[in-house]
């Protein structure tokens, strides 16, 4: 929650590396006289902060380009302090690497208020497409989509089309009349919400997720947040979640056969705004709205983030699975080759009494998960622990055929990966080290010799 419209700045700099002295500085919000300042209307620009470059770098060092992923700008869910479409927020900006001078930008979500900035590296990739060779670079986000362009002038490799989108109801809040719809490569993971994507175990199930589901706002991606009612709608139910899609951990290219392979997670964010009072000076933050006869009786009525009584069905996730999955997308082709679900099953799923003597598929699991791509597999670990079948709590390393997405191997770990793999050749040994960490496990390396 910020408390205040007001904040830093995310400029860009760049420094002489033996010297230490700065080479350039970029205004991610233009200053007055720069392009694209016009786009942060109202004067915003002046105390607007964030638009940082929180996520990995690239550079094509042929061509003296670094290529920088942005973040959203003050606040995450309101933007209606920064009415514009907020140039260079919520997208990818190529600058000159050794004078920062834009050579070129292309902004994913304009004014984004689902703080879906762009989290990770833009991967760099030379492709070929219709039998034209293309130096291209790949962007995972969030959202879902891999936005794929030229990396030298930064247009779309393929249509990426601009589509009217529902506008916002929230007071001076001023949405983009319209949002950029990947055309190809499809979505990796699921966007918007609707009733079919609730949680259909069981018919019960699914009908308590219904009935759940009436008190909020439904609607495809791009739906804006709303301010929050108690008698509904509660928030605007956004998939993916604030968090992805992807998160920092991005994806891995195979760079002999242009297969980018990556993690996602399909978890909900309910998005509601309530007034920000004495918390800031924001007209609205995150929230939801309070109890009307708790607060009547003195009791509660804060309004919390993220509240609303939890988005579960006895204690089940809210949506179907998969909760999480791995993707194989030709950047040749533009085309998913193959999708899996990747993760065990959760303990709370496969013990749950109402879902006794149901056989439930691999559902795949939550997490920030990392892929590895080697000569032939594609090697990820799982977010969040399980029980195994031996009774130990902890998580596992998979292995797949990077191919065709088969599962080939897997060892135990004793807690969940809380970061990508790494590979190395030690005395002509093939290793694998995984960071992994969690609740009640401090964080260590575990290293595993890869067998002959």
């Amino acid at each position: 929650m910020p408390k205040s419209r007001r904040n830093e700045k995310g400029y860009v700099r760049g420094f002489d590396a033996r010297t230490g002295k700065r080479l350039w500085i970029f205004h991610t919000i233009p200053r007055p006289g720069e392009f694209g300042n016009d786009t942060w209307e109202n004067d915003s620009w002046s105390y607007t902060g964030n638009t940082g470059s929180w996520g990995q770098a690239s550079v094509d060092e042929e061509l003296g380009i670094v290529y920088m992923p942005i973040e959203d700008p003050t606040g995450d869910y309101y933007g209606g302090h920064r009415p514009g479409a907020n140039l260079f927020s919520s997208g990818l900006i190529a600058l000159d690497l050794k004078t920062g001078q834009r050579k070129w930008h292309y902004q994913f979500i304009h004014h984004d208020i689902w703080d879906w900035d762009v989290p990770c590296a833009p991967i760099l990739a030379d492709i070929t497409v219709d039998g034209r060779a293309i130096k291209a670079i790949a962007q995972p986000t969030k959202q879902g989509w891999l936005y794929v362009l030229d990396r030298v002038t930064g247009q779309p490799v393929w249509p990426i089309e601009e589509r009217p989108v529902e506008q916002s109801t929230v007071p001076m809040e001023k949405t983009s009349p319209t949002q950029r719809f990947v055309t190809r490569p499809p979505a990796f993971d699921r966007q918007g919400v609707t009733i079919d994507d609730l949680i259909d175990f069981t018919p019960e199930l699914r009908a308590e997720a219904v009935k759940l589901v009436s008190r909020y706002k439904l609607g495809p991606i791009f739906t804006p947040p709303v301010v929050s009612n108690w008698e509904g709608p509660l928030a605007t139910l956004m998939l993916p979640s604030a968090g992805g899609g992807i998160n920092w951990y991005g994806g891995a290219l195979d760079p002999e056969t242009k297969i980018f392979y990556t993690y996602s997670g399909t978890t909900i964010t309910p998005l509601g705004l309530v007034p920000g009072g004495e918390r800031s000076d924001m007209a609205y933050i995150r929230g939801t709205a309070p109890n009307p006869s708790k607060t009547a009786d003195g009791e509660g009525g804060g309004g919390g983030e993220g509240g609303g009584g939890g988005l579960t069905v006895q204690g089940l996730p809210l949506v179907k699975p998969p909760y999480g999955r791995i993707t194989a997308i030709d950047l040749n082709r533009g085309d998913i080759v193959w999708q899996i679900p990747h993760g065990e099953t959760p303990d709370n799923i496969r013990n749950h009494p109402a879902l006794k003597g149901l056989k439930i598929p691999r559902t795949g699991r939550f997490g920030r998960v990392g892929v590895l791509i080697t000569k032939t597999l594609v090697i990820a670990g799982e977010g969040g622990f399980f029980t195994t079948p031996d009774g130990r709590r902890g998580a596992m390393l998979r292995a797949y055929d990077k191919a065709t997405g088969n599962e080939v191997g897997a060892v135990y770990m004793p807690a969940p990966v809380s970061g990508s793999p790494m590979t190395y050749m030690a005395n002509g040994k093939q290793h694998v080290v995984v960071p992994i960490s969690g609740s009640g496990y401090s964080a260590e390396f575990v290293a595993f010799k890869v067998a002959e």
